[in-house]
């Protein structure tokens, strides 16, 4: 078998992977034009040729971010550019693995989508009385142990030894470059980098086909797990053997993001909220929302009042962050909301409450007060200024037929 490595030299695999990349839009034009010249100049040559010696990369850069939607932080790992996209076209040619995962396992798979496991869920339960326990494994990337994974690797990759090699390289390198000093760590996978998303299905694969052996109806997205049961006791069951698959995998669960759902209760999983044939935004996610778009709104008030700038552009500049976020972001790695939740909601309450509290704060912006006053915004004036509302974008998308 030709290894996935010695591909890193090929200008056939390069271009294979452009063209995936276009057909799937993940690819703004300014950066398919960097990758075209990338690939055209032969710019992968020397740095494939290095790995394909057995030289690894370079140290990886630690950075801690913004976690999205929320005031919390996360941790967050980059390599040089040209070794990114090194592990862009790995992470690509990772697919041909596939066929070793269950089928409940929804993260990084060659045509499947987050989506499906809600449509799957929602299907299975349809006129049942099921009992729903949800959990989410702690910073679950950079917690994977290296010991616990490498032999998993191993035997996946029999067939790759070239490739087996890279990764135990990449993997038991601890160093990261933080704050400008290179630092040892325990790194995990490496939230951030491109191969991460594969090797974190790797690692609980064994535990995803348990459930699937079991006939447990189960899904697992990369951290987020939710399984269901006839009965409490049954689904008590379940959760005491999920729990001994952690210790044994050294993973934690995060409390504040456990929880059991009763048969009359609406279940939350990958930001829905599922009730019988209704899906709808999950508290969770408007809460995030909501936060911020508080957050987005109170800093331009700062920067508006302390350089004496009109409230019109304060006004016109959050409407235009929320735009990008909601329909048009430039990152192509992230799903904005329309192409994440329009294709699956049936229900707009959740599009309408944040809706309305994004009026609320543009009409803030206007007198750095929540008040009946700022009523005197009109409606009209907002979609002047750029506005979109959600729902009605939600009922366009629904029209087109774009789902």
């Amino acid at each position: 078998m030709d290894s996935i490595i010695t591909q890193l030299t090929r200008q056939k695999a390069w271009e294979e992977f452009l063209a995936y990349r276009l057909l799937k839009g993940r690819f703004t034009w300014h950066d398919f034009k960097d990758a075209d010249s990338f690939v055209e100049q032969e710019k992968y040559l020397h740095l494939g040729q290095k790995i394909v010696a057995g030289e690894g990369l370079g140290i990886p850069t630690k950075k801690i971010v913004n976690k999205m939607g929320t005031g919390k932080k996360r941790v967050v790992y980059s390599f040089a550019p040209e070794e990114m996209m090194m592990l862009k076209l790995i992470a690509f040619k990772l697919y041909d693995y596939d066929d070793r995962f269950a089928p409940n396992c929804y993260a990084f798979r060659r045509g499947v989508k987050a989506h499906d496991a809600v449509f799957h869920i929602t299907r299975a339960i349809r006129g049942q009385r099921m009992w729903a326990y949800k959990l989410d494994i702690h910073d679950y990337f950079n917690s994977i142990s290296i010991d616990i994974l490498l032999p998993i690797l191993a035997e996946m990759m029999a067939d790759d030894p070239m490739l087996y090699r890279f990764f135990e390289k990449l993997l038991t390198d601890n160093r990261v470059v933080y704050n400008g000093e290179t630092i040892l760590e325990n790194h995990g996978v490496m939230a951030g980098t491109p191969t991460a998303p594969f090797l974190a299905d790797v690692y609980l694969k064994d535990v995803d086909w348990h459930f699937a052996e079991a006939g447990v109806l189960y899904a697992r997205y990369s951290d987020d797990i939710i399984m269901f049961a006839p009965d409490l006791e049954t689904l008590e069951i379940y959760k005491i053997q999920m729990a001994d698959f952690l210790k044994q995998y050294r993973l934690e669960v995060n409390p504040d993001k456990e929880k059991i759902y009763s048969p009359d209760e609406a279940f939350e999983f990958l930001g829905f909220k599922c009730h019988a044939r209704d899906i709808d935004i999950s508290e969770a996610t408007k809460k995030k929302m909501k936060g911020k778009i508080k957050r987005s709104a109170k800093s331009l008030m700062r920067w508006s009042q302390k350089n004496h700038i009109e409230p019109e552009k304060a006004m016109k500049g959050l409407i235009n962050h929320f735009n990008r976020k909601f329909y048009e972001s430039g990152d192509t790695e992230t799903l904005t909301w329309s192409r994440w939740f329009f294709p699956v909601i049936n229900k707009t309450d959740g599009l309408k409450e944040i809706d309305h509290y994004l009026q609320q704060n543009i009409r803030f912006l206007s007198t750095n007060k929540h008040t009946k006053a700022n009523y005197r915004i009109t409606y009209a004036k907002l979609k002047q200024l750029g506005y979109r509302s959600l729902v009605n974008e939600y009922y366009r998308f629904k029209d087109s037929g774009a789902q």
